[in-house]
């Protein structure tokens, strides 16, 4: 895989002084369960990065609930965790990809190729005998160079201008229930952006011993096979968060796409946009 990492490899080298370690273990209904979670047991020498307020910026009247922050304020995060330009990052959440994809995106989009993901997670880490630690892990200064990948990352009328293409896929990472309206918890406008396709992004997913993995590349393949046939692919969620792992797993794939980091909650922050449902 060219952007995952397994346990073993990891346990392996994890001594490397290249290597920085991320935790982006979190949940959207409670902002403390990263913090209490990091404190209470962490891959050793791992570093702590907050999703909520360092890979997400203040909500503002449109931009999505989870804006990228500026590049700025994201390089000042990373090389504050010690991430220079010849690191090689390793995040890591509890197995689902959605706290490491999206520090994972976010660095490919700042031009940082070192970028990987743990594949199962911190249980996976565990199970091989990985040694946990509840020590804050202590950082020297990073220097980052940024190179933005533009190519990465499109904006609402981007998103808008193609609604009527027929060679272009705009996906809906979301829960089914919520990509046809007959769900919602946390945006105050149900359905999906109109003519998109639902892909949940937790279908990327297999289960070996109630830990989460990655499928395989050939099963991947063969999961987003219909996409082959357009000629651009756009991926968005609620947010920008879970709409990472499905970029992950697309890159994994061999699928080029860009990604709607304002995503639904962006989209109907503008009262003239239209949304489907069922």
């Amino acid at each position: 895989m060219n952007n995952l990492v397994s346990a073993k490899w990891l346990k392996d080298n994890i001594n490397d002084k290249n290597i920085v370690i991320v935790d982006c273990r979190f949940n959207l209904m409670d902002k403390e369960y990263g913090k209490k979670s990091y404190e209470k047991g962490h891959i050793k020498g791992a570093k702590r990065v907050d999703i909520e307020t360092e890979l997400s910026s203040i909500v503002k009247n449109h931009g999505g609930r989870h804006p990228i922050p500026s590049v700025k304020e994201l390089k000042n995060t990373f090389e504050n965790i010690g991430i220079s330009n010849d690191s090689i990052v390793i995040s890591y959440d509890e197995g689902d990809l959605a706290g490491a994809s999206r520090l994972w995106w976010i660095l490919k989009y700042l031009g940082h190729e070192k970028a990987y993901v743990l594949d199962g997670g911190l249980e996976a880490f565990k199970e091989l005998g990985g040694e946990i630690s509840t020590e804050n892990a202590k950082s020297n200064k990073g220097k980052l160079d940024i190179s933005i990948q533009e190519h990465m990352k499109v904006d609402m009328e981007y998103v808008r201008e193609r609604l009527e293409n027929e060679n272009v896929v705009i996906i809906d990472s979301r829960e089914y229930k919520r990509y046809i309206g007959e769900f919602e918890p946390v945006d105050k406008k149900a359905g999906h952006i109109p003519g998109a396709v639902n892909y949940f992004w937790m279908d990327i997913l297999e289960k070996d011993d109630d830990k989460l993995y990655l499928k395989s590349q050939n099963e991947l393949k063969k999961q987003f096979a219909e996409l082959m046939d357009y000629d651009e692919v756009i991926v968005y969620c609620g947010s920008g968060i879970t709409a990472c792992p499905n970029s992950l797993a697309l890159s994994e794939a061999g699928i080029r796409h860009k990604l709607y980091a304002g995503s639904f909650s962006d989209w109907i922050s503008y009262d003239e946009n239209i949304v489907e449902t069922k």
